[in-house]
């Protein structure tokens, strides 16, 4: 790790509020079990070991149940805050109760495969920015664009140009708040926090990262972060 990472004045939000409704579980997806932790607890490892991130906040669903029964919730970095209807809404209610920093990391609560390299390439290559950066990986299969309302190819989108953005995601604190907050006043949702600072005229980094780094979406990602998890620990 170069000088520059060491002298980050950083900080991580996790929104985990959602409640994974595609994968079919009696409990939010972050909270299920693979390779003897929940998602959950893959997700922040990794953040947890790097140790230049003062602290984590994570952003819960107000009726969760299950997060205080981990042996995580008693981590001292950890603070827990009510998450809302939207991520947007989760993301401003963690920058609003967490600490003063420079700049803020966001990863999605479940994504548990983040590599720690990684993570310190991302941070190596943004910390000298003024807007920051992503991990992505370019587009490799082809895409196709359906015709409005059916399910019938309308054309090829040219994949040139174009990456699949993943997290964790890194801003600085007060700009990313910024959009954040612009976002809510014209009613304007996303599902990436970069999505925030380009709609207000930004123009984040892309950094590349692993494709392994994938997010638990539907029932068979499970098999497949389980693969990725115990070929890791082998």
């Amino acid at each position: 790790m170069n000088d520059s990472t060491k002298l980050i004045d950083l900080i991580a939000i996790i929104p985990a509020a959602g409640k994974g409704l595609r994968m079919n579980s009696q409990c939010p997806k972050q909270y299920l079990t693979i390779c003897g932790k929940t998602i959950l607890e893959h997700s922040l490892h990794v953040l947890l070991q790097h140790r230049e991130i003062k602290h984590i906040v994570i952003a819960l669903h107000p009726s969760d149940i299950y997060f205080k029964n981990l042996s995580i919730s008693r981590n001292l970095r950890i603070t827990t805050v009510k998450g809302g209807p939207q991520r947007t809404d989760s993301v401003l209610a963690a920058l609003q109760t967490s600490p003063p920093a420079k700049w803020v990391l966001i990863h999605d609560a479940a994504r548990p495969c983040l590599c720690s390299t990684d993570l310190h390439r991302l941070l190596a290559l943004t910390v000298s920015s003024q807007i920051g950066g992503i991990l992505a990986v370019p587009v490799r299969d082809t895409l196709k664009r359906a015709m409005k309302g059916k399910n019938n190819i309308h054309y090829t989108v040219k994949r040139e140009s174009l990456w699949h953005a993943l997290t964790p995601q890194l801003f600085p604190l007060t700009l990313l708040k910024n959009c954040l907050e612009k976002l809510l006043r014209d009613r304007k949702y996303i599902t990436d926090e970069a999505s925030a600072l380009e709609y207000c005229g930004y123009y984040p980094e892309l950094i590349r990262g692993r494709s392994d780094n994938l997010k638990i979406t539907h029932p068979e990602d499970l098999a497949l972060a389980r693969l990725y998890l115990t070929a890791r620990k082998n």
